[in-house]
């Protein structure tokens, strides 16, 4: 389990780093007008210039990716429940994602905005737990009906 973590951390983290560069450019082409926004503005000012920003965004985007990955072994732990996977796997990932995303200004700092975050963040774990779940039942279901028939 130990190299499973590691190896998918490993893989993550340039994954992270890959989906982070990717926002920039579509976030770029939404509303760069032709320009290149590779970090927020409050983030350079922060960092004192850009490339220290950008030094930073990837370094963060590496954690980020290194975490979901390294996490996805949480839904090979059969003898949890599903609900105790995802509830597991969202503070897992929910924490980091709110304190990267604070400290590089990719959500408001005001209290509704961080609150706006975990709503958005819980909402999505929330569709994902339904749409697992009901793939779950569905398959169980089709079992069932195969060994009613005489089938494997």
């Amino acid at each position: 389990m130990k190299k499973k973590l590691l190896f998918r951390s490993l893989i993550g983290a340039p994954i992270g780093i890959t989906i982070s560069l990717i926002i920039t450019i579509l976030f770029s082409l939404c509303l760069g007008e032709g320009q290149y926004f590779p970090a927020s503005q409050e983030l350079i000012e922060g960092c004192g210039n850009e490339i220290t920003a950008v030094i930073v965004q990837m370094i963060c985007s590496l954690l980020i990716g290194a975490i979901c990955g390294g996490s996805s072994v949480i839904w090979e732990m059969d003898r949890w429940s599903l609900l105790k996977q995802t509830l597991l796997h969202f503070i897992i990932i929910a924490i980091p994602f709110f304190g990267v995303g604070y400290g590089m200004n990719w959500l408001p700092h005001q209290f509704y905005g961080a609150l706006a975050y975990i709503g958005s963040f819980a909402l999505v774990y929330g569709i994902m737990w339904c749409s697992i779940y009901f793939s779950i039942k569905a398959k169980i279901k089709k079992m069932n009906k195969h060994l009613e028939n005489g089938q494997e």
